[in-house]
């Protein structure tokens, strides 16, 4: 028997991107509930928001500054509260994303918290230097330090992100307490659970030294941590199984052992998690030195985690990767069939599906030449690091251009008209030239467009319930081809994808065709450039 969430495809919506309804170039709560009924014709039982509280915006609502309130640039608690009252009326649920490994560090716990004496000097990780050094020498997600000194009170401070973003100390039970009174804040408000972020970093069991890396120098003294196992249980137990909600938490340098460790059913920490080992196929080491895309390495790894976990949360797309279709696709000559491909490939693995804003109608990167056209601050503060390492500048480009969570940024294109239909005033982040191709409105009543596939694949699972239930089992992966079966009380399907822009032979004995994007009648064996084939097996 499935979970309510299990059985629901998740839609992400990165509010600032998505639509403005006043003017201001800023996406908000009243451009969500304007699109609702979009979403709903679309097939979507649940809406993930990435941050909406209130936040100075240094990395875009994940700075914190006030866990139960709203940003003014994004509406107010009324709209917030219109916007969870219309989603019920239309049977979707919304998900919150919780940020609690850090806080602004304009936060007023924070603030507080620079006076030694405060009560609250504790809530955060302060610590003397050695000498004129930081008390460590970790290394940050952002690159460079994770420390930073205070004047005023002659201390450091523990960031594993930007600077203005210090991280909590779990060490001080008021903190969990605090965290648990936020958590009871939006349940009781309605929401239906809480994306959480970095969640496997939140406790630190030790300062000491780390071990010299690449990157992330000390994270042996933070990433799952027993600390953070028991944190975990202790919200599931006290808050968490109080309502009827879930929780898929972002975790960072997972194994599947590891990934187990969080999601196991009887450990009760998280429903589900994001691992980011299939996004980190295209990649050297970090993220910033791309390698060409390799189908047979990412169907290998999908393949791994989908046979070692109960249950998997499926993305290939979020508010911090590039675009799928310009990743794993192409967005060229086979940009239409590839973006099908992934959407049936996405929606035909076993696990919840979660779909990021723009990709139903195979949105790709941005077409930006500068720096200056950026907003992001991890791009910034990377391409800050190439440069003083001596990186030369068509290099640096080339590492934020491919791989800069801007990608994923660009305003929703809605329509042909200005900006895309996002906002009738300057938007916060350039538009993509391309929307007068790509956009919503000229793909909504197209049956044959990239978002009739994903409405058409989001309705065949919610249908199918050896798409929704069923087993998994790996056939035959290559350099170019994909292929997998789904099981369920003696009926299968089989997946069939051609990740190549030459046609390949797949014969199938028996195999009589239920959905290809190519229009086509029946399977003749042979996968045509970038198809995906779904096969009921005789």
């Amino acid at each position: 028997m499935l979970e309510w969430w299990q059985e629901r495809v998740v839609y992400q919506i990165y509010p600032r991107s998505f639509q403005d309804t006043n003017g201001d170039g800023i996406g908000d709560l009243q451009g969500i509930i304007s699109r609702l009924d979009n979403l709903k014709d679309l097939g979507v039982g649940i809406i993930w928001l990435s941050p909406v509280y209130p936040s100075p915006n240094v990395d875009f609502g994940y700075d914190i500054s006030d866990y139960q309130g709203i940003h003014p640039e994004l509406g107010t608690m009324e709209d917030m509260d219109q916007l969870l009252a219309e989603a019920k009326k239309r049977d979707i649920r919304i998900v919150m994303d919780f940020v609690i490994n850090h806080t602004s560090d304009q936060h007023p716990w924070f603030l507080q918290s620079q006076d030694r004496n405060s009560p609250y000097r504790d809530y955060y990780i302060w610590k003397s230097g050695r000498g004129r050094k930081p008390p460590n020498n970790w290394t940050g997600f952002f690159g460079g330090g994770t420390w930073e000194f205070h004047e005023q009170s002659g201390q450091y401070y523990l960031h594993l992100f930007a600077k203005n973003q210090p991280d909590l100390n779990y060490r001080n039970p008021r903190v969990l307490q605090e965290v648990k009174e936020i958590m009871r804040f939006w349940l009781r408000k309605g929401v239906a659970g809480f994306r959480c972020d970095v969640i496997n970093i939140l406790y630190k069991s030790s300062l000491a030294d780390g071990r010299r890396a690449l990157i992330l120098t000390g994270s042996e003294h933070y990433l799952s941590q027993e600390g953070t196992h028991e944190i975990l249980r202790t919200l599931r137990r006290e808050v968490l199984d109080h309502y009827d909600c879930f929780t898929v938490g972002e975790t960072v340098f997972v194994t599947p052992q590891t990934a187990l460790d969080l999601m196991a059913p009887e450990r009760k920490e998280l429903d589900m998690i994001f691992s980011f080992a299939h996004m980190e196929t295209d990649q050297y080491i970090v993220k910033w030195f791309k390698r060409k895309f390799h189908a047979g390495r990412f169907a290998k790894t999908i393949s791994h985690w989908q046979n070692v976990l109960p249950w998997n949360a499926n993305y290939f797309e979020n508010h911090d990767q590039p675009r799928s279709v310009s990743r794993f696709g192409d967005d060229g000559v086979y940009w239409d069939k590839s973006a099908k491909l992934l959407c049936i490939m996405l929606l035909s693995l076993r696990g919840t599906p979660f779909i990021y804003q723009g990709q139903e109608i195979g949105m790709t990167n941005f077409d930006f030449t500068s720096m200056d056209q950026l907003a992001d601050v991890e791009s910034h503060n990377i391409y800050g690091i190439a440069k003083r390492l001596g990186f030369p500048p068509a290099l640096r480009w080339r590492m934020i251009k491919a791989t800069s969570r801007d990608n994923a940024r660009t305003p929703l294109q809605w329509n042909s008209g200005p900006n895309a239909g996002f906002t009738t005033g300057r938007p916060w982040l350039g538009v993509n030239k391309n929307y007068e191709k790509i956009n919503m409105e000229a793909q909504i009543s197209d049956p044959t467009s990239i978002r009739s596939m994903y409405k058409k694949m989001i309705a065949l699972r919610q249908t199918n319930d050896i798409l929704k239930a069923g087993s998994f089992e790996t056939l035959k992966i290559s350099k170019d081809l994909f292929i997998y079966r789904r099981s369920l009380d003696g009926a299968s399907l089989v997946i069939l994808l051609n990740f190549s822009l030459t046609e390949k032979r797949a014969p199938w004995e028996g195999a009589v065709l239920l959905l290809s994007n190519y229009e086509r009648q029946g399977y003749d064996g042979r996968l045509r450039p970038y198809e995906a084939v779904i096969v009921k097996e005789a």
